[in-house]
């Protein structure tokens, strides 16, 4: 059997690679504190449940469903943007209904790349964006995005050789993995950067209802002339716990939300309607919920900010995500820290080097763990006496 090219490229996706790892530690024996993928580990609300349970016993939503979405989904996408950012969308052209974010930002590049395009990539970087071009026969080129620059691209250093075959720029704040949040002045000039450039602007904001110390996290639609020349990726598993449920949103240039419906009928067959029936009334009810978990997500992470500062570390608490980024200590990569710290004391990070080369260094910690797991966890970096130390390596 002949395998395509582009499949030869790609490589194993990083959290099926941790899945693996994970079972073969298992396998072992060993008691496992997962603070690996960013699944959340609440239940989905009650309410959406029950606006589930009705709809499904619906005959009505058992047959094919709109390819772009209903109406009535998608009029309540434009009503949430509205109360939530004040971004006013036309329900009919400027929003787009997705089989959960990661579908829609694979298709992105699919409808705006063609062969040798190149796509302007944050790295560290959600492992899709880089695949997706691939994928499309596009070339990735990588803007570094660390704490040197403040976790913010330098998008005025860009050769202008690469800016003339560039077709599109991703952005992903709040970010994963590094729980960076973006400036408002950033946002205004990445809108700037893509009109004079004539490069569509992709934002990936599927961690915006996750936030926390008085931070509100703002849409790339909520800028100066935004709606020319932006798109923006949502979903509703982050916020309310629907990571298995596949329903999330695209909005923003019409004319590229159009577009990329036009890829999405050719492929796949809309979003089950009593799932969009949930999605409506998650939308609808979405402030209650919002502020109630997050109170927990920051318990959650000021035991871990505050147990890894206890062992070495300097960690500023982030003020979304629900993820922790911290340096590796010592001289190991990456990788080897990662897989040793499994080993040891059976707590499972991901290496930040599976998000790029920028993310050498680093690993992720998810807080989508019980408080009692993550204050286990911590006891047991403290047991293995895993720690950071400041004192530089002798030369």
């Amino acid at each position: 059997m002949k395998k395509s090219e582009r499949i030869k490229k790609i490589p194993p996706y990083l959290f099926a690679e941790i899945d693996r790892k994970k079972g073969e530690a298992k396998a072992k024996g060993i008691d496992i504190i997962d603070l690996g993928i960013g699944d959340p580990d609440l239940p989905t609300p009650d309410y959406i449940l029950d606006a589930m349970t009705e709809a499904i016993k619906d005959p009505s939503t058992h047959d094919y469903p709109s390819y772009n979405g209903s109406p009535e989904f998608r009029q309540a996408v434009s009503d949430w943007y509205q109360d939530r950012f004040n971004v006013s969308l036309d329900p009919n052209n400027e929003v787009l209904s997705l089989i959960g974010s990661k579908e829609g930002i694979a298709h992105a590049f699919m409808t705006f790349l063609d062969p040798g395009d190149i796509a302007l990539l944050p790295n560290p970087g959600y492992p899709v964006y880089e695949v997706a071009t691939l994928f499309a026969g596009g070339e990735p080129y990588f803007l570094p995005v660390t704490e040197s620059n403040g976790y913010q691209p330098d998008l005025s250093n860009i050769d202008p050789a690469v800016l003339s075959k560039s077709n599109m720029l991703f952005l992903n704040y709040p970010n994963n993995p590094t729980g960076a949040i973006a400036t408002d002045d950033f946002l205004q000039q990445a809108i700037e950067f893509g009109l004079k450039h004539d490069i569509l602007i992709c934002m990936d904001a599927a961690y915006t209802e996750v936030y926390y110390d008085g931070y509100k996290p703002r849409s790339i639609l909520e800028f100066n002339r935004a709606k020319e020349i932006a798109i923006e990726f949502h979903s509703l598993s982050k916020t309310f716990n629907m990571t298995g449920w596949r329903i999330g949103m695209a909005v923003g240039h019409s004319e590229a939300v159009q577009a990329l419906g036009k890829i999405k009928t050719n492929i796949d067959s809309g979003i089950f309607k009593a799932v969009q029936r949930a999605g409506i009334a998650a939308l609808k009810n979405y402030k209650p919920f919002v502020k109630s978990q997050n109170q927990l997500y920051q318990k959650r992470r000021d035991i871990v900010v505050n147990g890894l500062n206890q062992l070495g570390w300097n960690l500023e608490a982030p003020k979304a995500t629900f993820y922790i980024w911290a340096k590796v200590p010592g001289n190991k990569t990456s990788e080897q820290f990662s897989m040793d710290l499994l080993e040891n004391t059976g707590v499972l990070v991901v290496p930040g080097s599976g998000y790029g080369s920028a993310g050498e260094g680093y690993f992720r910690i998810s807080i989508t763990t019980p408080e009692e797991k993550l204050v286990e966890a911590i006891s047991r970096l403290k047991k293995h006496h895993v720690q950071f130390d400041m004192t530089p390596s002798p030369q």
